[in-house]
């Protein structure tokens, strides 16, 4: 046969495929927000600048961290910024944020969603339950019937087992019990009292309270505790040892729900960094009969290609 028996048509333009074009990642957590632009899938640039989370921030606050950041990592011409935020439990939590996004990608497709949901994707699942452990705490799964459960998630008035902020205000707690017993100050209470600035434990109290405290203030100082026990300070391992039941539990509640067995996968800054608190929460988990357990090895913020790419209209 002869190229004129089948003429051959001209070649058409490939498809663009979903992470064609700019996209942004953020992951907006109580302390920071990491932003990352891709560009035809390849990260290009990745800065972080401080909460922009409305519910550990004022609005004014959060609107003056993203203009920061995309100063940084750029707008314009960009197709889909994909935001995973804590706190996001309704469509309302949701709209808001993305209005404070908008101004800085004007025609962008603009998604957000929990973050646990970025954790899941990051760590390459498509099912499964992803369990935060940072400043605060939640779990959330999704199952192959498209199925989704969450636990806890409730914020640090109501809940947050396990995070940054329950450590560091069960530091408090150690320390004032002490004071109560009578008992002379320990390891932990000496680090915290350095690290608060103050002499005396009965000065916690005040402090805790104090407006020029809050949340991150009282996170930053689960360090403390992890410090404490790597050094060898039984109360401070024992606070690890609860910190990873409580995450487990949150995990096997979801887990149950879903009515699956993992994978069940641990991310976040305490949960990607703190190895007594991972064994621990494998332990716990361990005891359920739950052992497809992983600890994320890359931030969630890069999960953010997964789910784009995984997204329906994506295909």
């Amino acid at each position: 046969m002869t190229d004129s028996e089948h003429p051959q048509t001209a070649p058409s333009a490939a498809e663009p495929g979903p992470l064609a074009g700019v996209i942004i990642g953020l992951d907006i957590g109580g302390t920071k927000t990491r932003g990352v632009r891709f560009e035809d899938g390849v990260a290009v640039a990745d800065q972080s600048a401080g909460s922009s989370n409305v519910q550990n921030v004022s609005r004014e606050e959060a609107a003056l961290n993203l203009a920061d950041l995309f100063s940084r990592i750029g707008g314009g011409q960009v197709s889909h910024v994909y935001a995973g935020a804590g706190g996001i439990d309704t469509d309302d939590d949701a709209a808001a944020l993305a209005a404070l996004i908008e101004p800085h990608v004007p025609g962008a497709k603009i998604t957000v969603v929990h973050d646990s949901r970025l954790l899941l994707a990051a760590g390459g699942a498509a099912t499964g339950v992803a369990v935060i452990a940072g400043t605060g705490s939640a779990a959330w799964g999704r199952n192959s019937l498209g199925e989704e459960a969450r636990a806890g998630g409730w914020g640090y008035l109501l809940g947050d087992e396990g995070s940054g902020y329950w450590l560091g205000r069960e530091a408090v707690r150690h320390s004032l019990r002490r004071m109560n017993r009578g008992l002379p100050v320990d390891e932990l209470t000496t680090a915290l009292l350095a690290s608060c600035g103050v002499d005396h434990p009965n000065r916690l109290i005040a402090l805790f309270h104090s407006p020029a405290t809050g949340r991150r203030y009282w996170a930053q100082q689960a360090r403390l505790v992890v410090d404490a026990a790597a050094a060898g300070h039984e109360g401070s391992q024992q606070l690890l040892d609860q910190a990873g039941k409580d995450l487990a539990a949150l995990a096997g509640q979801s887990l149950r729900r879903l009515g699956i067995n993992g994978p069940v996968i641990l991310g976040s800054g305490l949960g990607m960094n703190v190895v007594p608190l991972q064994v621990a929460f494998r332990k716990y988990l361990a005891a359920d009969g739950i052992t497809d357990v992983r600890v994320l090895n890359q931030d969630p913020v890069f999960g953010v290609l997964k789910l784009v790419a995984d997204r329906p209209e994506s295909n």
